[in-house]
């Protein structure tokens, strides 16, 4: 059996008081001026993973029955910026390599560095800002779709930035946030780009992984997972299935992140 929600047919922008507990799919809202861009996700159930892979597998139902927006965007280095201004997100600046910083996504960051941003944001909107789970990435990252790719089955040139995908950026560099279309639910490069990390520890295969959204607390105590491949991956790793992990205090200029935020209690 396949689950599929429909994509969504506009975005409006609006304040976040504009709803309370039964926001409307699309709704695109921003908490402060420096905060990321956020949009509300549709309920709905899709079937998580694939046969592609033992860590992929099993595939399974995942139902997503709670108000959520996510980023529309990787959080970039202006937020990351404003933060570390702030004093929320101390140390040296993430390097941008040369590349630009801006709009950009973040990278050189760990998953500690983005628990103290996604921390720092909490605190100053008074509310649960936390990095996506692992489902919850899956879930906005196929927008609807059952094909390895939100848009298909095969890499497709103006769609992403990886080491074969057919744009500018391929293996040389990170693009600009929205240099590429959203996909049906308004979501921004949720393949390629930039990887990004998700709160959940890693496990080998999806063998009791949690169907509720929820992120997965248990496994590997020394591994958190990162989605979805970077400008330097090939397409499999793109995918919207593709999983991957390493120790939390990795940083490189492979992997980013984006935020979420419940919005129940709104």
């Amino acid at each position: 059996m396949r689950f599929i929600v429909p994509a969504l047919a506009g975005f409006l922008m609006l304040s976040v008081s504009a709803y309370a507990e039964n926001p409307t799919p699309g709704t695109v809202f921003r908490d402060c001026p420096d905060c990321p861009e956020m949009v509300v996700l549709p309920h709905g159930t899709f079937l998580m993973g694939s046969t592609e892979h033992d860590r992929e597998e099993p595939v399974h139902p995942v139902t997503i029955a709670y108000p959520l927006a996510i980023g529309r965007f990787k959080v970039t280095f202006a937020e990351w910026d404003a933060c570390a201004a702030a004093g929320g997100c101390p140390g040296d600046p993430p390097n941008d390599n040369g590349w630009g910083r801006g709009n950009r996504p973040v990278m050189n960051v760990s998953w500690n560095d983005a628990q103290r941003y996604v921390t720092w944001l909490a605190a100053k909107t008074g509310k649960p800002y936390r990095l996506q789970s692992e489902a919850e990435y899956e879930y906005a990252g196929r927008a609807g779709s059952i094909t390895r790719f939100w848009w298909g089955e095969t890499p497709d040139s103006n769609r992403a930035a990886c080491d074969g995908c057919g744009s500018g950026w391929d293996n040389v560099r990170t693009a600009p946030e929205g240099a590429f279309p959203a996909n049906g639910f308004g979501v921004f490069d949720t393949a390629g780009n930039l990887s990004e990390w998700v709160e959940d520890r890693w496990n080998p295969s999806f063998d009791g992984a949690p169907a509720d959204g929820s992120a997965w607390e248990t496994g590997d105590p020394r591994r958190r997972v990162f989605r979805g491949g970077s400008w330097f991956n090939y397409p499999r790793m793109i995918t919207s299935s593709y999983r991957n992990g390493d120790a939390p205090t990795v940083a490189n200029v492979k992997i980013g992140f984006r935020v979420a935020l419940t919005l129940v209690g709104n």
